[in-house]
């Protein structure tokens, strides 16, 4: 009769380095292909837009000629990360009036893109 070994034997010692090894080049494998290793990836306009720019890749002062359009127009695109909140804040109005200018208007599923009435 054969007596067991008492610690594992060598090829299995080797198991978890080698997995650890195999996650951590699968991780740069997906973060290379996304852009999110080296700074943008293809996402990124030819136009040079820099690092300060915001995250959608538009600068600050367009995005103030932008609002100043809006808000002379009366109404307002919504961008990423709005809520409803915010917006009736940042143009001191109620969440209530907002509503009432736009019924069809579904406080919880606001689209970037989506334009809301701020005046009649």
């Amino acid at each position: 009769m054969r007596a067991m070994p008492d610690s594992p034997g060598p090829n299995l010692r080797l198991l978890a380095p080698v997995a650890v090894g195999v996650f951590a080049v699968a991780l740069l494998i997906v973060l290379a292909t996304s852009g999110a290793l080296f700074g943008g990836g293809a996402d990124q306009s030819a136009g040079g837009s820099s690092p300060s720019a915001d995250r959608e890749g538009e600068s600050s002062e367009r995005r103030r000629a932008r609002r100043e359009r809006s808000r002379r127009a009366g109404s307002y695109t919504v961008q990423a990360g709005d809520t409803l909140g915010s917006i009736a804040e940042d143009k001191n109005l109620s969440v209530e009036q907002i509503q009432e200018l736009n019924p069809q208007l579904d406080p919880q599923a606001l689209s970037a893109g989506q334009r809301i009435r701020l005046r009649e």
